[in-house]
């Protein structure tokens, strides 16, 4: 079935795949006439006219133009103005520092009478375009606000001063008007309106070259903040990303590739002159690119589709790159109706589904004994990802922390005697840690392959107590870990393996350590009753649920099966413990619940001899 319904997607694919192949080539073309037209339009024009013929066909949401030299040429900065304006200026300059002298002791009207007649007498346009400028500067000192709105209306509103800058490069004009539309309180009076309307339409202007971008974007918000929703400006979007672009004083990329650009959300693309960088956000691309894409008859069927380089395009049906101009990009092909290959699939496993009910009818018995090989395979399978998972974790934790020390050590200049042996001692602990890890896979593999050996004989529970507790102590050194030993003095022998039955109370000990959080009280207890020898370890931990109580003595099985989980193991102890108990024929039993510790207890028989010997205390 699987097959079936991987050949009937390939055989669409191979149907599909052309017309993708179309509309990628249609995307590639689309790229070719952009950057034609944005090349053309720098050829032809001054580079602001170009930006706003760019922006406002819709092409780019915005573009930083250069000159042959890889120079930003626009967004535009403005020109400071000489101060020497002719022999007119020379002439007039004692009347220029009188008018400066009445404005500077506050003498505002005598000072603006002045400057107007300064304005009145000059031929040149910036010469009398400044005086009028500071005309009105006195005037609004001396509180004629209305007089101001008059002569910025009057004389501002002239073609004279279309070009007329200050010392700073800025037209005057525009900033009078500006200055005007502040001081009329009513916005909706026709003076208001009108000055508005003007300076708009000059904001607009791209044809005058001395209005310089930093100026045109602030006067374009102030406007807007004047007059919200009366004024619009199609080009402030695209004034402001440019901005942004360009103060990164970026240069022409050598390729003309769709490139990220430095402000969130925005592509960038180098024209082959290197004269235009275009800028475009993500919407805007993503839906151009698209409209270029879509075939002349719509596929009623499937829908094509640009994917950017961090959209997840699984989900598609085919894909293919777009194109050396898009690196990472892919022209995404999906099926408007998901469900095709289910319905189809739907009615095959259908009929399927009976013949596999005569087949299992007939061969029933060879099929029971295949499921149980199967099962066993995968039962294998799964403990041997198991396996290779937990051992590469585990390992390379104290391994990588050894490294880490010895290199240390290795890179100081001078070894110091006390930072030395506590590097050396977490080196120890770290090595007693992967040996204990290796020992568990070692007593593992043996327990699978029915190799391990157990030594038994008669022997005495106090020494037995002291190697499981001994290496353990060093633990409990710290402040806030406490470890409580209680051994029941005379206990009888038991017939045990001694290593096998320390490494099982180790395993515990171990446990009851790690998933102790906080202050660490361990109790352990050793004591006779009911003719077997106990041994108990409870701890103050984080408990386990009853449904978890289990599971936990399968081979690797842990509660939190994440290999990020906070505690370390690979899950082997408990089931080396339960088998441990097995072999000495007794039992390990838990009692537990979440959040108020574990108690678990290990139960063997009394040697044959001391249970005789009780018997005969007892009779006696």
């Amino acid at each position: 079935m699987r097959n079936e319904r991987l050949a009937a997607q390939q055989k669409l694919a191979d149907a599909y795949r052309a017309q993708l192949s179309t509309s990628k080539q249609r995307l590639q073309q689309y790229w070719r006439e952009t950057a034609a037209v944005l090349e053309k339009a720098v050829e032809t024009v001054p580079a602001p006219v170009a930006f706003a013929r760019c922006v406002q066909s819709g092409l780019v949401d915005g573009i930083v133009l250069f000159d042959e030299a890889g120079q930003i040429i626009y967004p535009n900065r403005p020109l400071a103005a000489k101060n020497d304006l002719g022999d007119s200026h020379s002439e007039l300059e004692p009347k220029w520092q009188e008018a400066y002298q009445f404005e500077h002791l506050r003498k505002h009207l005598e000072a603006a009478v002045r400057y107007g007649a300064l304005a009145r007498e000059t031929t040149n346009d910036s010469l009398a375009a400044r005086a009028f400028q500071s005309e009105a500067r006195c005037r609004l000192q001396a509180g004629q606000r209305d007089a101001v709105i008059r002569l910025v209306s009057d004389v501002f509103g002239s073609d004279r001063y279309r070009r007329a800058t200050d010392l700073q490069g800025r037209l005057i004009a525009a900033n009078a008007e500006l200055m005007a539309l502040e001081l009329v309180t009513n916005r909706n009076s026709s003076a208001f309106q009108s000055i508005a309307r003007r300076l708009a339409g000059r904001l607009m202007d791209y044809e005058n070259p001395v209005l310089a971008a930093p100026q045109r974007r602030f006067l374009m918000k102030e406007v807007q903040k004047l007059s919200p929703g009366t004024v619009a400006f199609p080009t402030l979007a695209a004034e402001e990303l440019a901005a942004q672009v360009s103060e990164g004083s970026p240069r022409p990329a050598r390729d003309s590739s769709l490139q990220r650009g430095v402000a969130t959300d925005v592509w960038q693309l180098t024209t082959p002159n290197r004269r235009v960088l275009a800028l475009l956000r993500s919407d805007k691309l993503l839906a151009t690119a698209n409209a270029a894409m879509a075939p002349e008859d719509a596929l009623t069927d499937v829908n094509i589709a640009l994917a950017a380089p961090d959209t997840d395009a699984a989900d598609a049906f085919l894909t293919l790159p777009a194109g050396e101009q898009m690196p990472g990009w892919r022209v995404a092909l999906s099926l408007k109706d998901r469900t095709f290959f289910d319905t189809t699939a739907g009615h095959q496993a259908t009929l399927y589904l009976w013949t596999g009910i005569v087949v299992v009818g007939v061969m029933g018995a060879l099929a029971v004994m295949a499921a149980r090989v199967v099962r066993r395979q995968m039962t294998l399978a799964r403990l041997k990802n198991d396996l290779a998972a937990t051992v590469s974790h585990e390992l390379k934790t104290p391994l990588s922390s050894m490294r880490v020390l010895v290199d240390t050590l290795l890179e100081s200049e001078r070894f110091d005697e006390q930072r030395t042996r506590d590097y050396l001692q977490l080196i120890s602990q770290e090595n007693e840690r992967l040996g204990r890890l290796i020992q568990n896979f070692l007593t593992f593999s043996r327990m699978e392959r029915k190799k391990y050996a157990f030594h038994f004989s008669p022997s005495s529970v106090r020494p037995i107590v002291d190697a499981a507790v001994e290496p353990m102590r060093g633990r409990f050194g710290v402040p806030g870990c406490r470890l409580d030993v209680h051994v029941e003095e005379n206990l009888p022998a038991i017939v045990a393996d001694p290593d096998a039955l320390v490494a099982a109370l180790t395993n515990l000990l171990e446990n009851a350590y790690k998933y102790s959080d906080g202050i660490k009280h361990i109790v352990f207890r050793a004591r006779a009753e009911n003719g077997s020898v106990t041994f108990s370890v409870k701890d103050n931990g984080i408990g386990i649920t009853s449904r978890e109580q289990k599971r936990i003595f399968q081979p690797f099985y842990q509660v939190d099966q994440r290999l990020s989980r906070k505690g370390s193991g690979c899950g082997l102890g408990l089931s080396i413990v339960q088998f441990i108990m097995t072999a000495h024929r007794g039992g390990v039993s838990v009692e537990s619940e979440p959040g108020c510790g574990s108690t678990f207890t290990l139960s063997l028989p009394i040697a044959p001899s001391e249970t005789a010997s009780l018997r005969k205390e007892a009779i006696a």
